[in-house]
């Protein structure tokens, strides 16, 4: 393998495919590294899992390109079958045969090998999954957790080039989905295998991938690192899907483009909106009657409050009704009502935004 295919596990180019009158993936274009791990989420029906089924050849592609390791197997003309691809696919049901042992069903995708190399490959990976002694055993006889451990050492199993994963955890409870996250990390970076994630949970997209690649009607609107797609979405659909926020209407102050909360630093960026973060805002209450405030201070009210264990999210309501959501210490219950000041903490920014229509 060289080393420009190395670097380049995946290449999709211009991506299309439709069903009927309907667009699934619109001029995709992405690329992963060699290692890379890219989360794709988007809202259900944007086309997310029907391009992880282009690039694992359980769907032709209409027009574009699909590259694995260097190699073209899908052009829209010729198309090379899932087998033959070096791609290994993980889904939410496991897929495993329920006949077979846990080891059988690793070995099955070894069957190239000789007897002892293949019992040898099998045990190398029940022991990446941290399944090591339950060859013997069957699915039925596993958690749903472990289940999934069997299917990815199975997948691991032909050593492929490139992961593909289609909500992987959507199935389990909460505390087992964090969990099975990060052993899915640990064998994936212990292997040094690229892997595509699809999922609809940002908190998995957030926490899993070297980047994350965002797609709505079809089209891929923003890959970049997670820090990035959360803190500096280009439009106000990433922003808003990617976590909570509040969106202010910008206006020209003096030759300055300014919110309620003040000057709009330089960012190179247009729109009409600013984005910031509950996490970005401090918040503090006064005596309505003594009405102090400091330079950046903005007056509002507290209009709502929600508990969330580690912090309060409290609304406030600012001049010409604009609500703001600010994300405060639990320790300090906040009173619905009370007259606030709201300001940008020390370091954070409001970030501009184009309106989610625009793609």
């Amino acid at each position: 393998m060289s080393g420009s295919s190395r670097s380049n596990p995946l290449e999709v180019r211009v991506a299309h495919k439709r069903f009927g009158d309907t667009v699934a993936v619109d001029g995709v274009d992405l690329r992963l590294g060699s290692e890379e791990i890219v989360s794709v989420v988007g809202p259900s029906g944007c086309g997310k899992s029907t391009l992880l089924r282009i690039i694992g050849g359980l769907e032709r592609l209409d027009e574009g390109e699909i590259r694995l390791a260097g190699a073209v197997v899908d052009d829209g003309f010729q198309r090379v079958p899932p087998e033959r691809r070096s791609v290994g696919l993980v889904f939410q049901d496991h897929a495993l045969f329920p006949h077979l042992t846990v080891a059988a069903n690793v070995a099955f995708g070894l069957r190239d090998l000789g007897r002892d190399e293949s019992a040898a490959r099998v045990d190398e990976m029940l022991d990446v999954v941290s399944l090591s002694g339950f060859g013997r055993r069957y699915p039925h006889e596993r958690s749903g957790g472990e289940r999934q451990r069997v299917a990815l050492a199975r997948a691991l199993a032909p050593s492929p080039a490139l992961m593909l994963f289609d909500e992987p955890f959507a199935s389990l409870d909460r505390n087992l989905r964090d969990e099975l996250r990060v052993q899915i990390i640990d064998a994936l970076r212990s292997t040094g295998t690229a892997a595509l994630m699809v999922t609809h949970d940002q908190h998995e997209a957030l926490s899993m991938g070297d980047r994350i690649a965002v797609m709505r009607s079809g089209r891929l609107v923003q890959c970049d690192t997670p820090a990035t797609i959360f803190h500096s979405p280009v439009d106000r659909f990433i922003a808003g899907f990617m976590g909570e926020a509040s969106f202010l209407g910008v206006e020209d102050r003096s030759g300055t483009p300014s919110t309620v909360l003040g000057p709009l630093a330089d960012d190179g960026r247009d729109g009409g909106l600013a984005m910031v973060r509950p996490d970005d805002l401090e918040l503090s209450s006064v005596d309505r009657a003594a009405g102090s405030s400091q330079p950046g201070d903005v007056h509002g009210e507290i209009a709502a409050r929600e508990y969330r264990g580690t912090h309060w999210l409290v609304t406030v309501r600012l001049a010409a009704d604009v609500e703001v959501l600010v994300a405060t210490s639990h320790l300090s219950e906040p009173k619905v009502g009370a007259t606030a000041l709201v300001r940008l903490s020390n370091g954070h920014r409001q970030v501009r935004v184009r309106d989610a229509d625009v793609l």
